[in-house]
This record gives C-alpha cells, structure tokens and sequence, in this order.
C-alpha cells in the first residue's frame, strides 16, 4: 500500500493533479498495489469522477466554526465521494488531543477511513488508543527529504512502532524520505504494511518510474 500525498505542489493541483492520478493508476493496475492518492479538497470530485482508486484528501475538521474556514467537515467528503482522510500530519497538526479525537471520531461515524500520523512512539501510544484505520510513524525532521529515509535513519523506531500497532491490530504506515524499493523493503521487514510518500513521486521527472520502483519494493 501507497499514500502519495500531492501536498500543495503545483504538479499535484487541478490538470496536474489528473494526470498524476492517472499515472498511480496506471502503477497500481500493472503491479496490482494499492496505491491511494491523497489531495487537496477542490481537486478531490474531479478525481473521483476520473479515476478507479480510492481518492483520499489531507486534512478535515470536525465541526463548522462558520461559513468558511479553509476546512473541510467529514460529511462533505463523504458525500463527494473521498474515502479516507489524513489526521496530524506533520504539515497540519491538530491544536489539542480533544480536537484530534472529535475528528477521528467523527470520520467513524460518517464511515470516512482515517490515516492518523505520529512524530514519535510516545505519540503513536496515544494514537492508536482512537482506533484509526491506519496509524502512521513519521518523523517531522525527514519530512521531504531526497536523501535520508526513515527506513535508513530510523529502523529500530519503526521496529518499535510496528509492535505498538499490531498489539492493537491496526495496520501502520511509515513516511518521510521514503525514496526507493530498499527503503519501502526495510519498512515492510520491520513490520509496516505500506509506506506514504510525497516530494518522491509528484515532484519527479518521470514520476512513473519512481512509483514503480516503489512498487518494486513489495515484491
């Protein structure tokens, strides 16, 4: 399993985020992985009219604090047709734990899967007690780098971190500077079921040769 977060780069927006799209599916149906892309809300109804991947967006707020807040509430996405949402990404980290878990408990009610990310184990002990769909280790400092993965930098963690959520059943992923097979190998040895990328593939040359070497790693 692939998250490939398109952020807010300009080759992960509008036509961009299209023919992105078309590229993971393309990866997902010729190496038969799951790979989920993770957008921004005004690009999601676009892609899900576009593509037969389930099509995730970054970030949702629980409740409404007024006509517009830059937020998306989980029954909005549910109804256009998103399936899952990030929670506590690095790059949107929620204000308070109460918030965190009105937002995950929400997405429950609503039936919206959620991926919710931790900087640390002491976090993800916490984490997993709000029953995410997936539970995510991703360490802030490598966040969006091209040469240093959390694979490589950071095994025994994930080691670690993998035995926090099997204890618990849920399935965990593992992010920042993921950027080859190898990596996405040693993740999967160490207990992880997937791997959620970002500046690897959308801000590739060719970005469907970085995602199938990513691929490559689950074989």
């Amino acid at each position: 399993m692939i998250f490939v977060n398109y952020k807010t780069y300009p080759q992960g927006s509008g036509q961009n985020a299209l023919n992105l799209t078309k590229v993971l599916e393309e990866v997902s149906l010729d190496r038969q992985i799951k790979i989920i892309p993770v957008v921004q809300i005004i690009d999601a109804e676009m892609l899900i009219d576009s593509t037969r991947l389930e099509v995730w967006i970054q970030h949702i707020d629980p409740i409404s604090y007024g006509p517009h807040t830059g937020w998306t509430l989980p029954e909005e996405a549910v109804r256009i047709g998103v399936r899952g949402v990030f929670l506590n990404h690095s790059e949107h980290k929620f204000d308070n734990w109460e918030a965190l878990s009105k937002a995950v408990s929400r997405c429950h009610e609503v039936d919206l899967k959620t991926l919710v990310f931790s900087a640390n184990l002491e976090e993800l002990k916490m984490v997993v007690n709000l029953k995410p769909t997936f539970v995510a280790y991703e360490p802030p400092e490598l966040v969006g780098s091209t040469t240093t993965s959390v694979a490589s930098a950071k095994p025994e963690v994930i080691l670690q971190a993998s035995i926090i959520a099997k204890e618990v059943s849920i399935p965990l992923i593992v992010g920042a500077g993921i950027h080859s097979q190898e990596d996405v190998k040693k993740s999967l040895e160490l207990g992880a079921t997937g791997v959620a990328v970002a500046t690897d593939v959308v801000k590739a040359t060719d970005p469907i040769t970085e995602l199938t070497d990513l691929a490559q790693g689950f074989l």
